[in-house]
């Protein structure tokens, strides 16, 4: 999804597929992104430092609690230590699953084609297919227009490239009257 200009692209190519990277969660025990198969995914990297990615949390409950019984998951990756994610994860009550990525995290960026600049969305139909990345903090707006053409890609209603090309144009929009508006 293309960003306004100046903003950070990804360095290296977007994968068609989830890379099915592993990182342990909170309680140290190790999950892939494939132990979630069959589940639209949003895939959110962030650290516990970056002030937009704090930002987000509350967004990213939301869209889980609203969105769950419609298959999806939010997956939070911290780029982080336990000792930092851990406290934090409690104190703000965070709902989703949170996977550290301490040692990993920076491999597990570059899997998506980024290096490590936060945060960055990824947004994965149930088949496993990345259907759009969103560097920077998320908003509402962007959020639900980019879940619902992946929600039409699950349904067979629009095909994957038809999706990503309305995200890119619909997200541009978005972020176009947000800079306009002198919002961030």
């Amino acid at each position: 999804v293309p960003e306004p200009p100046g903003a950070p692209q990804p360095t290296r190519p977007i994968p068609e597929r989830l890379p099915d990277i592993a990182l342990p969660t909170l309680d140290g025990a190790r999950h892939h992104l494939s132990d979630w198969k069959g589940r639209t995914l949003l895939i959110n990297f962030w650290a516990t430092w970056c002030e937009p990615c704090r930002r987000e949390i509350p967004l990213l409950e939301r869209l889980r609690r609203e969105r769950s019984k419609a298959g999806l998951e939010v997956i939070g990756v911290a780029i982080d230590t336990p000792e930092e994610v851990r406290p934090y994860a409690a104190r703000n009550g965070m709902d989703y699953p949170v996977l550290i990525g301490e040692q990993g995290g920076q491999p597990a960026a570059e899997a998506f084609g980024m290096e490590t600049v936060l945060p960055f969305s990824v947004f994965a139909d149930r088949a496993g297919h990345i259907v759009a990345l969103k560097v920077g903090e998320l908003h509402r707006d962007e959020a639900d227009y980019i879940l619902d053409r992946v929600q039409e890609v699950d349904a067979g209603g629009v095909s994957l490239k038809v999706a990503q090309a309305q995200i890119a144009q619909g997200v541009d929009r978005m972020e176009a009257a947000r800079r306009a508006r002198g919002a961030d």
